[in-house]
């Protein structure tokens, strides 16, 4: 057996109704800032007023930075970490989706190190230096997708230079989540499908890795896959099925636990490329959008692989790698995102070399995970037989 480790440090607390007891969490300080989006969903929906009332309840103080975008962005970041140092908070909430999280995450980074968060992003313009410190960190996910509750990672994008990149340490782990099913309900059957399926590739994408893949992100993984491919239609159809959220949401963490003990591969440095350049493609639309022609060029290099995830997903006896894709589309189908156009964004043809050049550049080591490496022609032909 292969030499592996596990490290997540991150208190967890799952389960329907859980935010109302975070005051009853050990908190890691006495003034927070909550960064959330620049969206109306938390304050309509009363989550940013609970999770005051709780700190309130804890003791803690709160100040809040409202201007998150769904593809979160530099300039916000600093802008946050700014607000952060001028209240003299000691720790960061982010509340809501993945980009909060991961702006979060990079705040506190800014704030204990100093600097700029290019400064410590590693690709592209980033200059890579060790981070050795950051703020704690709590996140409270209201979407089912990125599971970046219990990894370290973040994604943020310089517009200065067109640069979407993933960055993490080991003090960007949260030190407390809290996965409430119930913050859930109320997104769209469209977003829904859209994170649902990032969690998935997260999952598939950490299966396949070819380095990186361990004993236990395999057990994480082949759950997530089996969990979102029998619920996630259930929570698209009817966004109100507790129980379809509940086997949602836990297949996100679990996939955001294949982020931490695996590793995503070129899938998610395809899909960066393109909402690098285009920020209001929402990330789990483009992974769909890429994600028939990216799993087909891998078919004869992770055969058992796939067929091990295609038996997973139907409860039945694969024969061939190709079950892999097939299921994949009926569960596109089912959530009624198989016809993905990247088109609607604003993409074209003409973008395919810049988007490669970017992907390479930026996040081209994880083109190293890939069953086998892709050369840049596979890579702008995956775009070709992408495109809608």
């Amino acid at each position: 057996m292969q030499k592996f480790g596990l490290y997540i440090p991150t208190r967890l607390v799952f389960g329907a109704g859980e935010l109302k007891n975070l005051s009853q969490q050990p908190l890691p300080g006495k003034k927070a800032l909550i960064v959330i989006s620049s969206g109306t969903s938390m304050k309509k929906y009363g989550y940013l007023d609970l999770v005051q009332k709780q700190l309130a309840q804890a003791g803690v103080e709160s100040e809040v930075f409202d201007k998150i975008l769904p593809n979160p962005i530099k300039s916000h970041v600093e802008e946050g970490a700014q607000l952060c140092r001028d209240s003299k908070c000691d720790f960061v909430v982010g509340l809501g989706g993945g980009s909060s999280i991961d702006t979060a995450k990079a705040i506190a980074v800014v704030v204990a190190m100093g600097g700029d968060l290019w400064d410590y992003v590693q690709g592209g313009h980033g200059k890579g230096k060790p981070v050795t410190r950051a703020l704690p960190i709590v996140a409270i996910p209201t979407t089912a997708g990125t599971g970046t509750e219990v990894d370290p990672w973040g994604v943020i994008t310089n517009t200065e230079v067109n640069e979407k990149i993933g960055f993490g340490f080991e003090h960007t782990f949260p030190t407390l989540s809290i996965v409430d099913p119930e913050l859930m309900l109320t997104l769209p059957p469209k977003l829904t499908a859209y994170q649902g399926f990032d969690a998935f590739f997260h999952a598939a994408e950490g299966y396949i890795n070819r380095t990186q893949h361990t004993p236990i992100s395999d057990l994480y993984a082949l759950e997530a896959v089996r969990l979102l491919y029998k619920y996630l239609p259930v929570a698209v159809a009817d966004g109100r099925d507790l129980r379809a959220r509940s086997k949602v949401a836990w297949a996100s963490t679990l996939a955001g636990m294949v982020e931490a003990t695996s590793s995503c591969t070129g899938e998610h440095s395809l899909e960066h490329a393109m909402s690098a350049f285009y920020p209001k493609l929402p990330h789990g639309a483009g992974l769909i959008a890429i994600s028939k022609a990216y799993y087909k060029a891998f078919k004869n290099d992770a055969m058992k692989r796939y067929m091990k995830m295609a038996e997973k997903m139907t409860m039945q006896k694969s024969a061939r790698p190709s079950d892999f894709l097939d299921a994949l589309d009926i569960m596109q189908r089912e959530c009624g995102v198989d016809n993905v156009k990247l088109s609607d964004w604003g993409i074209t043809p003409a973008d395919f070399e810049r988007f490669a050049t970017n992907a390479t550049e930026t996040m081209g080591g994880l083109f190293d995970f890939d069953p086998r490496f892709l050369t840049r022609e596979e890579i702008i032909d995956i775009y070709q037989q992408s495109y809608k």
